[in-house]
């Protein structure tokens, strides 16, 4: 990839950030193809993306789109849910894929395991993104933070490579930095991640509500997620993360707690199961993780009458 030349980039999952980064590249002057269901991609072909955004501004970018990916590409972004990557991942086989650069922005800790069965441990590059986007409809994204923020790692992977795809997004706006560890990445991000969409979701609400009304609540979960995400990466503390909180626009929501409010699956097992798997394995207690998950569980798949 030469980050001075246009490259083709596949988007799988053009929602809320998967649809933002599209727009972003396309309009920077790179080819962007969206790999999406059936009714999606045609209304991306039809109408673009339409981003309305505090950051970049409001613009509408064309990009192609198709059901599955039948072409080799530069760079494959996978930006669907957890909850659907199974099934998404059926739409981007490994011989299109080539030699691509597979960077997936998903939320959890287990995914890159999946995605290095699937294609090859020196293509696929962790990355996590700080971002509040969300997908109003086929092809429109509301982008609310002021700041789009890339990590992207990949243990196997050439740095040649990496610094490559961080200098094209950064190009591109999406301020992007390399790091030299996946595992500690994903760690950093699942830290502060965790609490907040956990809470949010069972309380129903943002994070300004929640870090005044239950910062206490808050606070302990915290802390209890920190211990276990200090096993993978040891400088993560509780003051770090409670800072970030603070920092947050007080009407901001996490995208699991807006998936419950859109009927959505969560994303669960990916956020809270992990967590507990984690805390099994180095046996380090989760009282407050594991009540949550149970009762997050039992409000997304009620018990019949």
């Amino acid at each position: 990839m030469n980050d001075s030349a246009p490259s083709t980039v596949a988007v799988l999952g053009p929602g809320g950030v998967g649809g933002l980064l599209a727009a972003l590249l396309a309009r920077a002057g790179h080819r962007v193809i969206c790999v999406a269901g059936e009714s999606t991609a045609a209304t991306l072909l039809r109408t673009g993306i339409s981003v309305h955004s505090t950051q970049f501004g409001d613009f509408t970018a064309a990009v192609e789109a198709v059901t599955e990916l039948t072409e080799p590409v530069d760079l494959c972004l996978i930006t669907c849910k957890q909850t659907a990557l199974q099934a998404a991942l059926q739409r981007v086989p490994p011989a299109a894929v080539d030699n691509a650069l597979i960077v997936p922005l998903l939320n959890g800790v287990e995914h890159p395991d999946l995605l290095c069965r699937r294609y090859r441990p020196e293509l696929v590059a962790p990355a996590v993104i700080r971002v509040e986007s969300t997908r109003t409809a086929p092809g429109v994204i509301e982008h609310g933070s002021p700041f789009t923020d890339i990590d992207l790692a990949g243990d196997a992977v050439p740095s040649p490579r990496l610094d490559a795809t961080a200098a094209m997004l950064n190009a591109a706006g999406v301020r992007t930095k390399v790091q030299p560890d996946q595992t500690a990445t994903l760690w950093r991000k699942m830290s502060f991640l965790a609490p907040m969409a956990l809470l949010t979701t069972r309380h129903a609400l943002p994070i300004g509500e929640l870090r005044s009304a239950r910062r206490q609540e808050l606070l302990e979960l915290v802390e209890e997620t920190t211990a276990i995400g200090r096993t993978f990466a040891p400088e993560i503390n509780t003051d770090t993360v409670m800072r970030a909180y603070d920092d947050f626009p007080p009407e901001t929501k996490s995208s699991m707690q807006r998936d419950a409010e859109a009927a959505r699956p969560l994303e669960l097992d990916a956020i809270g199961g992990a967590l507990l798997r984690a805390a099994d394995q180095h046996a380090i207690p989760a009282p407050i993780t594991r009540t949550l998950v149970t009762e997050l569980t039992a409000l997304a798949h009620p018990a019949a009458p």
